[in-house]
């Protein structure tokens, strides 16, 4: 596993927040798994500019911080699905503020761009 060469700073709730979402396609993959898409080959689908690659990463890291778990049931052809869990679910608000603020402030923000 990737071993960061500056230490993480933790002193405030802020840095923890983002060392968790901080990712490309994280605050993504939670809003799809929260909307009810859980496989991975729909996750793939529902973010197409992703690679399969990056996209198995993330969701490695959300399930190493505790804001996914991943179900494998016993069958063939194998079966892979994401849940949120508790803690996941506690970050939906979060992220539904942070969409609203963005599209409260979308006429300024857009000529940034």
């Amino acid at each position: 596993m990737y071993e960061k060469k500056l230490p993480v700073n933790l002193d405030c709730g802020l840095h923890l927040f983002l060392q968790v979402v901080q990712g490309k396609w994280k605050i993504s993959l939670l809003w799809a798994i929260h909307s009810g898409i859980k496989r991975p080959g729909e996750l793939q689908r529902k973010i197409p500019n992703a690679s399969r690659r990056v996209l198995d990463a993330q969701l490695n890291q959300l399930m190493e911080h505790g804001l996914i778990k991943k179900v494998v049931y016993d069958e063939l052809p194998l079966k892979v699905e994401y849940e949120l869990t508790e803690l996941g679910e506690s970050l939906i608000p979060v992220i539904k503020l942070t969409a609203q603020w963005g599209e409260d402030h979308r006429n300024e923000l857009e000529q940034l761009f």
